[in-house]
């Protein structure tokens, strides 16, 4: 059976750097042929709270529905990203943002990063027809990181710590934009139907409008499909 998340044959692709660091950045436009069917099988499923990170709940996918939305990619993956072997599963979850931008616990209201190794490839499909909001990358002030390498956590974190003792924890809103902590370096847009693929280890959120109003409805919320290479 041909998986609902198989990528679109006519899907448009191109790949991109951003920031100071010229991180690779490759993005699908009409990623799904047909997304309606992903997103009513999406409201089928059960949400859950998943850590306390994400700001929403989110439905695990498996690795046979999930890869054949990469698998056409995965040696165009491994070349932009220079990674000494083909890229396997490693996790993936309907995610829909469920936490209204006043209830954000302080570590939601930063910038942050999948894990430190550079071989963890994040996919990111948006699946919200309202497209509101896409995903931003940062570079730490202090530092000048826009990655976190284990050779950088260290550092990051003291001078993260550092700057929060200065000027305190961001208000609770969603990040859109420079802050005392982070300069913006880039934004993905969000289109519905399109999808970007970067490295976990950048540092990135959720783009979210200012007011920003949860819909719990997987059909009508702020749905996307976060699938994770390492």
């Amino acid at each position: 059976m041909t998986s609902p998340l198989a990528l679109n044959a006519n899907a448009r692709i191109a790949t991109r750097h951003f920031g100071e660091e010229r991180q690779p950045l490759i993005e699908v436009d009409d990623a799904l042929v047909d997304v309606d069917l992903v997103i009513e099988i999406a409201a089928r499923h059960r949400f859950t709270q998943h850590g306390e990170f994400y700001p929403g709940v989110r439905a695990p996918v498996s690795e046979a529905i999930s890869m054949p939305l990469v698998e056409p990619l995965l040696p165009r993956i491994a070349e932009e990203f220079a990674l000494a072997r083909m890229p396997l599963y490693r996790e993936c979850y309907l995610s829909l943002v469920t936490q209204p931008p006043s209830g954000l616990a302080p570590i939601q209201r930063l910038p942050h990063f999948d894990g430190v190794e550079d071989e963890r490839i994040a996919v990111l499909l948006y699946l919200d027809r309202a497209e509101r909001g896409g995903t931003g990358f940062y570079r730490q002030r202090a530092t000048g990181f826009e990655s976190v390498d284990a050779t950088r956590f260290e550092s990051y974190r003291s001078k993260l710590e550092q700057g929060i003792d200065k000027v305190g924890l961001p208000a609770a809103s969603y990040i859109s934009g420079d802050t005392e902590l982070f300069e913006h370096v880039h934004r993905i847009e969000g289109r519905f139907n399109a999808m970007a693929i970067y490295r976990g280890n950048t540092l990135h959120c959720a783009d979210l409008p200012g007011d920003f109003a949860p819909d719990l409805d997987p059909r009508t919320g702020r749905l996307t499909l976060n699938l994770f290479l390492s």
